[in-house]
């Protein structure tokens, strides 16, 4: 078990060097993830959304309840600045249909789980991270189907019901799941060092959507990979940006600003790619467009917060 646990801190420590290298061994021999297709790339996403699950406690809808007005402010930043910068970047970059289909996409799904890990590496307000994100992916299968709705149905057709039943499926089910036997077998010794295990489960499963979207649409990246690169660059580090700015204009303390600057750049960019491929699959690019953020999204949120740690050492000197 202690020797899971090393590995398992391993992986989420080097989490974006993982998944690039998976993308990149994708790309030159998408045999190896030709496997994660359809149903299996969906239960694979639910087994991280239960693993999220699994960490959950009472506590931390009560931190979404006793702070009321931060969450609201972090919650509003979120489901509206990353769907606005990325219909903002689809006009005025003119970006192919089926990319801007993937990017709205990526900036209408929740919050990213490693944005925790970020948010506490970099010494922001960690519970207040935690109540984001859980807030973020209860939400999410109303919220998303009607972002896209609004903001892509011009482009493309939107069954918003079967996206709405889609994430149901794939997060708010398996998060409840993992909460109801956190509270069940929480109070158990062998529970706890279990729990110790599931960051290195998400990031195997996020290994495994990413390489299975590489392998399968790799060619038409080569092609396109420039366009998607920069629209996912734009797009990630604007909400770094606006989301800082938000909470400046909120008043925020400095953890809170950095919290909700990392919650809004960050998001679950996996969700995207398992519904990008289950609802546009004749549009690949926006699967591509999606599992280039899963990637970056991890980079940029390890920089990011080594760019805060980099600023305190400054003002300390």
């Amino acid at each position: 078990m202690k020797i899971l646990q090393q590995i398992s801190a391993l992986l989420a420590k080097w989490t974006p060097l993982v998944v690039a290298l998976a993308a990149v061994g994708a790309y030159f021999a998408p045999g190896t993830f030709g496997w994660v297709r359809g149903n299996v790339q969906t239960a694979i996403l639910g087994v991280i959304m239960l693993t999220m699950g699994m960490t959950l406690k009472g506590e931390d809808f009560r931190i979404v309840a006793s702070r009321p007005l931060d969450i609201a402010i972090g919650s509003l930043a979120q489901f509206a600045l990353m769907p606005l910068i990325a219909w903002t970047l689809v006009k005025a970059l003119g970006l192919p249909k089926a990319v801007g289909v993937g990017l709205i996409l990526v900036g209408s799904c929740p919050g990213g789980v490693s944005s925790n890990i970020m948010t506490f590496l970099c010494k922001g307000d960690v519970a207040f991270s935690v109540g984001l994100t859980t807030l973020s992916t209860l939400l999410a299968p109303l919220t998303t189907p009607m972002l896209m709705l609004v903001l892509a149905s011009q482009s493309v057709d939107i069954d918003a019901i079967g996206m709405f039943k889609s994430i149901l499926l794939i997060t708010l089910l398996p998060v409840t799941g993992g909460f109801l036997l956190n509270t069940a077998f929480g109070h158990r010794a062998g529970w706890h060092e279990t729990v110790k295990i599931m960051p290195g489960v998400a990031v195997l499963g996020l290994v495994c959507i990413v390489g299975g979207v590489v392998s399968a649409h790799g060619a038409k990246f080569a092609r396109s990979g420039l366009a998607i690169f920069a629209a996912v660059l734009l797009h990630n580090g604007l909400g770094y940006a606006l989301g800082y700015a938000a909470g400046l204009a909120a008043r925020f303390s400095r953890p809170k600003l950095r919290t909700v600057a990392i919650e809004v750049g960050m998001q679950n960019a996996g969700l995207a790619t398992v519904l990008a491929g289950k609802h546009f699959p004749l549009m690949p690019e926006a699967a591509i467009a999606s599992a280039v953020s899963c990637v970056w999204h991890s980079v940029s949120g390890a920089l990011v917060a080594g760019l805060f740690n980099w600023l305190d050492a400054k003002v300390r000197d």
